[in-house]
């Protein structure tokens, strides 16, 4: 009764079982695999050989390496193939086969279990239609990520006599809006406002401030011409629309107003990396607006002015802190105010296209350990006026 509960089980099992002999002819095979490919035992037993149940893919891989492989390890496990039923359709199988030896390690037979495999298959077609369906969501989410990020941008710089200005967004993540603006605009006069700054935060919230920012900056230097004033308003707007300190940012704005062929320029700074002065003599510096306080978290904060005058061949350059925040070195350290000042200075003197190009290559080595947005405005009056302006 044992016995035959065995054989019942080999000949039922849930898998199927081949014996083979060591030139490849079938000695045994079990109901369960027949069943699955639709033969007769007798159309099988000593009259096909495991490579004739295999398809052409599947025989060429099985005289190519399956086969070899057994002959060197003895045991081969988990090989994907597919088996030709007798209607001709396709099944495929994971297959592990085991040389049997005898006495002195002599090879007798192969035993081979048979395992189906059309589940799986089908498993790792609904993956992939899973895998493929995500990423075409993620492409779309992308296009209308970047489609909303241009919207909070200004889509060109206007031209301003006199003057060059450059701007650029690095975006660290495609899949995240982020809260890094800057605009240039007409003040009336002859006179220019400009704002470069940075949301908390991320995503759509960060998104709707950015754009409260923008446009409230932009009517306040209607009603105050002053920087420090724009900041003011500013704020605020930031906490009657948002809630204090819900919502902040950092913030410097400025005024240009041409003086010849120079501009005088007036910057406040709210919480914000003080901009970078390129002098045409080759000296870099900060223009500082220490004590200028986060926009939009305290109900009466201060904020702090400065005044520059740049001349021909002179560059201003307003940066986020994303470039700031970025990771050198093996220790993964902040770059930091000293790094940007130092590289600021071997970059000096340059016009405000090759100053904004030689960031965005900073930013280039810093691969993945630049994980922040980063935006760039250059304002550089061009070297080239200077000899225009210049007596005979």
């Amino acid at each position: 009764m044992l016995e035959d509960s065995a054989a019942e089980l080999y000949e039922d099992a849930p898998c199927g079982y081949l014996s083979t002999l060591l030139d490849g002819r079938i000695a045994k095979v079990n109901r369960t695999l027949l069943g699955w490919l639709g033969y007769e035992r007798d159309q099988v037993v000593g009259r096909m050989s495991f490579s004739d149940l295999l398809t052409v893919g599947g025989r060429l891989y099985h005289e190519t390496h399956f086969a070899p492989l057994l002959r060197m390890q003895g045991e081969i496990r988990g090989i994907a193939l597919e088996m030709r039923a007798a209607g001709g359709e396709r099944l495929p199988v994971l297959v592990t086969s085991v040389v049997k030896t005898g006495a002195g390690g002599r090879p007798l037979l192969i035993r081979a279990t048979v395992f189906d495999a059309r589940d799986r298959r089908a498993y790792e077609r609904e993956l992939l239609r899973a895998r493929q369906e995500a990423d075409r969501d993620r492409e779309r989410l992308q296009r209308v990520v970047a489609t909303l990020q241009r919207s909070l941008l200004p889509p060109s710089l206007p031209e301003v006599a006199g003057l060059d200005a450059v701007a650029h967004y690095h975006t660290a993540s495609p899949d995240n809006l982020g809260g890094d603006f800057y605009d240039l605009f007409p003040l009336g006069d002859g006179r220019w406002g400009f704002f470069l700054g940075d949301v908390c935060g991320k995503g759509p919230e960060a998104a709707a401030v950015t754009s409260l920012t923008r446009y409230t900056l932009r009517a306040a230097a209607l009603h105050d011409p002053r920087p420090v004033g724009m900041l003011e308003i500013l704020d605020t707007a930031l906490r009657e629309a948002v809630g204090t300190g819900e919502r902040y940012c950092t913030v410097i704005v400025g005024t240009l107003t041409p003086e010849g062929d120079a501009f005088a320029v007036t910057v406040a700074g709210g919480g914000h990396p003080p901009a970078l002065l390129l002098r045409a003599e080759g000296e870099a510096r900060y223009l500082p607006t220490v004590g200028g306080m986060l926009v939009g978290v305290l109900p009466r904060p201060s904020f702090v002015s400065a005044e520059a005058r740049l001349r021909p061949g002179d560059t201003l350059l307003l940066y986020t802190d994303g470039l700031l925040d970025a990771r050198t070195g093996a220790g993964q350290e902040r770059f930091g105010p000293d790094a940007l000042l130092s590289f600021a200075g071997r970059t000096a003197p340059a016009p405000a296209a090759a100053a904004v190009e030689a960031v965005v290559g900073l930013l280039a080595g810093f691969g993945a350990g630049l994980d922040d947005d980063t935006a760039l405005l250059a304002l550089g009056v061009p070297a080239a006026a200077a000899a225009e302006g210049s007596p005979g």
